[in-house]
């Protein structure tokens, strides 16, 4: 039997990691309490997505995230502490948690690498509460992983939290971190080709056409009886598979398609999953500077350059699509101002994507240190983007037309770390993954001008963006 050299030399390389986990257990005998330790240290570069296949268990909670334009992945196995909870007050129970968390962590970290330390990861529904009882996913579910390993700028750090007690054996969590690097370091980093499966799929409509047409008619009678500005109506398909869907070829192939969205996923370590590959950031805070998307308005790519062009041209120019927009860019400067920051809406530009492309306007602020990220994600969410205007009132008419839960689907997944960086986004070109069974979600803005035949053709193209992923 061959000796890792990871065992062979980790007790003594680590020397200084011994002596702080030694600290760390004397100060819980003195004080008889427990304590959380994060380990953050280098490792060899691996991809995430292939550590998350590996040593995700069924059972166990996990996520994954991943910008390929910011060179960034990260994947989250298992829990060393979770908070499941729903009500109108999740997202400040939310930031208790994280806080009171904190305030127990002890952080061991050679130097300033990307990614280190604790990082939480937290999903929210899109309401408050699921009507549906048996969703497969909680309002709001925010958990400190007990392993995290990240890619950014071509470095991977490994991050280990774990709780050390008075009786806690040192040499064992050493042992557990040595094992775990060296089954790591045994991976290989992948990046295969698209994998295409002849689709042997059967489709079903959850809402059907005619129901989504008729909605978006009476909706429009509501807009023009000044009920409301806007309505996001969304749609869902149900798809049945011969086989189980496999979560890592299906993210894999969502990456490798939409290498300009967020690529994210999230089990809720009962055997579901819910993924997409969302064009929407709801809000990124690094180094306290915020940015985030106001992101409406849409037109589909053309099949020449010149079409393209065209397409790009009059979705710039249509009125109806520019007030969709103005009206989520207007949304998001109230909402930023009414906690005491300072937006700046940065010049308006194209987000195009494989299959589409909408009107973009970045949005910047600075966030003084007393504005946790759970408050402005709390403020922010859900945006006309995915509701509509009034809000409360776009929400409540969204229950009455869907006859559908939309739990996660366009609602706050992201994650937030020690140091007040978060990044989330809206779980928008989604799916909800169980077994063999999968159902997939879109949505379009409903404003005054809408065409019910465009809306339903927009809401199909978006679901074609995720149904040719899976596999």
């Amino acid at each position: 039997m061959t000796v890792s050299p990871c065992r062979n030399s980790f007790f003594v390389e680590y020397k200084d990691l011994y002596q702080f986990l030694t600290a760390v257990q004397e100060n819980c005998l003195n004080n008889n309490c427990k304590q959380f330790v994060s380990i953050s240290l280098e490792i060899d570069l691996v991809d995430p997505l292939v550590v998350l296949d590996e040593l995700a268990e069924v059972n166990e909670i996990n996520f994954y995230f991943e910008n390929k334009g910011k060179g960034e992945a990260i994947a989250a196995i298992d829990a060393v502490a979770t908070l499941s909870i729903d009500g109108t007050d999740r997202f400040s129970k939310a930031e208790n948690f994280i806080k009171n968390s904190l305030k127990n962590i002890v952080k061991f970290s050679n130097d300033n690498l990307p990614f280190s330390g604790p990082h939480f990861f937290c999903y929210f529904s899109f309401f408050p509460k699921n009507s549906q009882a048996d969703y497969p996913f909680s309002a709001a579910t925010i958990f400190l992983p007990r392993w995290q390993i990240s890619i950014k700028n071509q470095r991977c750090i490994l991050v280990m939290n774990s709780v050390v007690t008075a009786s806690e054996n040192i040499n064992r969590i050493l042992q557990t971190l040595c094992n775990k690097i060296d089954t790591i370091n045994s991976l290989k980093y992948y990046s295969p080709n698209l994998e295409v499966f002849p689709a042997n799929f059967s489709k079903k409509s959850v809402s059907n056409a005619n129901h989504f047409k008729s909605s978006v008619t009476s909706a429009l009678e509501k807009i023009r009886n000044n009920h409301l500005t806007k309505i996001v109506l969304a749609d869902a398909l149900d798809v049945h598979s011969s086989n189980d869907f496999n979560l890592f070829k299906s993210l894999n192939n969502l990456r490798q398609i939409h290498p300009n969205c967020y690529i994210f996923s999230t089990s809720n370590g009962k055997g579901q999953n819910f993924i997409g590959a969302s064009p929407e950031r709801l809000i990124c805070i690094h180094d306290q500077k915020l940015i985030t998307d106001a992101l409406a308005g849409s037109a589909p790519r053309g099949k020449t350059p010149t079409e393209d062009a065209a397409n790009a041209n009059l979705l710039i120019n249509n009125e109806k699509e520019k007030h969709e927009h103005s009206l989520v860019i207007d949304f998001i400067t109230q909402r930023l101002s009414q906690i005491g920051l300072l937006p700046q809406v940065l010049p308006p530009r194209l987000r195009q994507l494989s299959n589409i492309q909408h009107l973009w306007t970045p949005i910047s602020a600075l966030v003084p240190a007393n504005v946790h990220p759970l408050k402005i994600v709390a403020q922010l969410h859900p945006t006309p983007a995915v509701a509509g205007a009034a809000r409360d009132i776009a929400c409540a008419e969204i229950r009455r037309y869907e006859n559908f839960e939309r739990g996660l689907y366009a609602a706050p997944l992201g994650w937030v770390d020690s140091e007040g960086n978060c990044e989330f986004v809206v779980g928008i070109r989604s799916a909800l993954i169980d077994g063999d069974r999968a159902r997939l979600y879109a949505g379009a803005g409903i404003v005054a001008g809408s065409d019910p035949e465009k809306e339903f053709a927009e809401v199909q193209l978006k679901l074609q963006a995720l149904l040719k992923a899976l596999v």
